[in-house]
């Protein structure tokens, strides 16, 4: 297939994952357009540091709602119309964050952030696209590389966005947005006439939503002669047991929970006010009983027991669980790592901010080989689930080892465990998206935008504990000596590893007790996915499963 994918680039199913893994790409150079940018950001509009912690908060906040609601709308409609409209609609929330004003725009540039999070979750369009096109024997490869070359985008952002800013401050005067501002970048000293910011994230939605408009006059749903099969109901997942709808409920509680941490975030820094934040949780339980309810609908004859799936038609929704789990360690760790990467790197081996962010850089830049070699690892390996419980496991080790790079360590050894540790996480994303479309193939965007919704659970988790774990250590206030904030820094970022370290190895012995061999992981071709669901004569029908 690797071959093929370089020797058939314009043909059949590569041309599809080609243009496929392009959009992803771009989602992410969109959803990743602010970090670049972050210091001059930060001086041009005055803000404070927990102002500017809040706005990269608020850049993952509504993914985990939107991946959820983007996977139903995806198995309803099609990956060829959802990642249209969400190209397309890129360009707002970038146009929005691009013309807030100087004075007074930090409002603009939050409520920018919280609708560009809707971008961040155009990943789970491909997912669906691609195991349309490959067989289940190839889909971890197909997989791995969408994922992996779309994940791209995020270090792309960080490489180039501001070498594009400065080509497009000799564009003509009406299209650099704002008043000049003196900044600092790479030890040089520049205005935000020859730094245009703004039009370089302006012009990354616009270009964007072009895409959008090519991709969909260039692809289909499915091969030529296969049927799109969708789900009876698309409001919320289906499940084929009793027991399993309320494993459902109980797994439906983090994704609610860590919306009320934004909120509270929200509100420690002065965005909203105490009632507000009230408000806010009191409208989060009601969207929890809300996606409750529809998931109710989808199943209440299930539930009334009108309802049974034949053995061949069920699964088991501890897949999806345990799935949700893997992503939460391996993805949630990735963009929390990559969050705290360069400031670690800058204070630990007294880096300029410029060299430790390249050397951070090169965690994401692994996603080139190490997603796709996931995917590889799982179609060639001959069982998914080892293969997942391996990576998981050697994640977990990288992690805790990682926990004890100090100023002692060389900087050479320091950078080859970061990249060795980034090979067992993204490989382990990869490997988590190899098993996502078997689980139920009729139903793979809503599995694949809950999974992927968990991994942003996972990101505001871990990056909330960091906070929590800074305050404890870093002592604040005036006059405190630097070195006993070097130490408390050092001793926080251990423990942050550690927790990432733990929280690795609790998964994967979890995948090696519990999580099971999809069926026909490896079949030349997809099996029918036909719903299968028989009447049941009486409520006390015995063959009901529950």
């Amino acid at each position: 297939m690797i071959g093929e994918l370089f020797t058939k680039p314009t043909q059949g199913r590569y041309k599809i994952l080609h243009l496929t893994w392009f959009a992803f790409f771009l989602s992410f150079v969109v959803w990743f357009n602010f970090p670049p940018f972050a210091t001059t950001i930060v001086q041009e509009f005055g803000l404070t540091p927990a102002q500017a912690g809040t706005i990269g908060l608020c850049n993952v906040a509504l993914t985990v709602p939107a991946r959820i609601i983007i996977g139903m709308l995806l198995d309803k409609y099609g990956p060829r119309i959802t990642y249209t409209c969400l190209l397309v609609y890129s360009a707002i929330p970038c146009l929005i964050f691009a013309t807030a004003p100087a004075e007074g725009g930090f409002n603009q540039l939050v409520i920018g952030r919280l609708l560009m999070g809707i971008v961040g979750a155009g990943f789970v369009i491909g997912i669906r696209m691609t195991a349309e096109w490959f067989p289940p024997k190839e889909v971890g490869t197909a997989e791995g590389i969408y994922g992996g070359w779309g994940n791209f985008g995020s270090a792309f952002s960080a490489f180039t966005m501001v070498v594009i800013a400065m080509g497009l401050s000799f564009l003509p005067g009406a299209f650099n947005f704002g008043e000049p501002q003196t900044f600092d970048v790479l030890g040089i000293a520049f205005n935000s006439e020859v730094l245009n910011w703004r039009a370089a994230i302006a012009g990354s939605g616009i270009f964007a939503a072009l895409y959008g408009i090519f991709y969909y006059f260039n692809v289909t749903d499915t091969p030529p002669g296969k049927v799109y099969h969708k789900p009876k109901s698309a409001r919320g997942i289906e499940v084929t047991t009793v027991r399993d709808f309320w494993f459902l409920m109980a797994m439906n509680v983090p994704l609610t929970g860590i919306l009320m941490v934004i909120v509270w975030r929200l509100q420690k820094v002065d965005f909203l006010s105490t009632g507000a934040m009230y408000i806010g949780w009191l409208a989060l339980l009601g969207l929890y009983a809300f996606q409750s309810y529809n998931c109710w609908v989808v199943n209440k004859d299930l539930l009334a027991g009108r309802k049974r799936y034949s053995a061949e038609d069920r699964y088991r929704f501890k897949q999806v669980a345990i799935l949700e789990l893997t992503y939460i360690v391996n993805f949630g760790s990735e963009l929390a790592v990559v969050t705290m990467l360069p400031a670690f790197f800058e204070g630990t081996f007294s880096l300029p901010k410029a060299i430790a962010g390249m050397i951070a850089a090169s965690y994401a830049f692994m996603n080139l080989v190490s997603r796709p070699g996931g995917g590889i690892i799982s179609d060639s390996m001959g069982s998914r689930k080892w293969t997942m419980t391996v990576l998981l496991l050697g994640m977990g080790v990288g992690y805790l080892l990682f926990s004890t790079v100090g100023s002692g360590w060389p900087l050479a050894g320091a950078v080859l465990l970061v990249m060795a540790c980034s090979f067992f996480v993204q490989a382990a994303e990869g490997a988590t998206f190899a098993m996502v479309p078997l689980v139920k193939p009729r139903i793979t965007g809503q599995v694949a935008g809950n999974v992927g919704a968990y991994g942003n659970v996972g990101a505001i988790a871990y990056l909330t504990i960091l906070l929590l774990l800074s305050q404890a250590f870093v002592p604040a206030g005036d006059g405190v000596d630097p070195a006993v904030i070097a130490a408390g820094t050092a001793r926080a970022n251990a423990v942050f590893f550690q927790v990432l370290g733990v929280a690795g190895l609790v998964v994967g012995f979890l995948c090696a007790f519990f999580l099971d061999e999809p069926a026909n992981s490896f079949a030349d071709a997809h099996g029918s996915n036909e719903e299968i669901a028989m009447p049941v004569a009486t409520a006390g029908n015995p063959s009901v499963i529950r």
